[in-house]
């Protein structure tokens, strides 16, 4: 095949012998490097490593730097009122959230936790077997917040989501409500 292209600067026509397969062959090939080259870059972070659950499973895995209710990391057992099925838990808050911590490690009567607090429910089936996490997070401005600014989390030990935190604690903020609660906290009403 033939084609008839115009050099401008001679203004006579050039006559270039094209192999139609062989560009064919080189167009596909282009566009499948960049396609591999795009899709790589997108399987070198999931949707997990980017995702809120994610980041608030990763906040909530050290307990460095938190207070335990009550200055004390002993198990409880749970209590009367408790929704969750495991036997024991310990509440930690990060160091944002321990300024809401009267001297006694109680919560104070009345407080709104401030943007930036980490509360953390850890929930054992046994005395030494960790399962899940509770979490609540004051980040306002995420998409995943609710209407006083918590992010809520409920995922296992391992990283298994429970329910994500794009549910907004739906099926949390109901028992979370209840009489005595201190901005969504239980603690005081069921461990005085």
């Amino acid at each position: 095949m033939y084609f008839y292209i115009h050099s401008f600067s001679h203004q006579t026509p050039v006559i270039m012998r094209v192999n139609l397969k062989l560009m064919l062959v080189f167009l596909i090939s282009l566009l499948c490097i960049f396609s591999f080259h795009s899709c790589k870059k997108e399987k070198n972070v999931s949707d997990m490593e980017k995702s809120t659950d994610k980041q608030l499973y990763d906040m909530s895995k050290s307990t460095a730097g938190f207070t335990w209710f009550k200055n004390s990391d002993v198990l409880l057992n749970k209590s009367s009122g408790s929704a969750h099925p495991q036997s024991f838990l310990r509440t930690r808050y990060n160091s944002t959230a321990a300024t809401k911590l009267d001297g006694a490690g109680r919560i104070m009567n009345g407080v709104s936790f401030p943007e930036g607090s980490l509360i953390v429910k850890e929930l054992f089936e046994s005395t030494t077997n960790l399962v899940r996490y509770a979490i609540l997070y004051k980040k306002s401005d995420s998409p995943d917040a609710d209407a006083r600014g918590w992010v809520w989390g409920y995922i296992n030990a391992d990283g298994v989501i429970v329910e994500s935190a794009s549910k907004k604690g739906s099926s949390c903020i109901s028992c979370h409500s209840q009489n005595g609660n201190i901005d969504y906290m239980l603690m005081n009403k069921f461990f005085p």
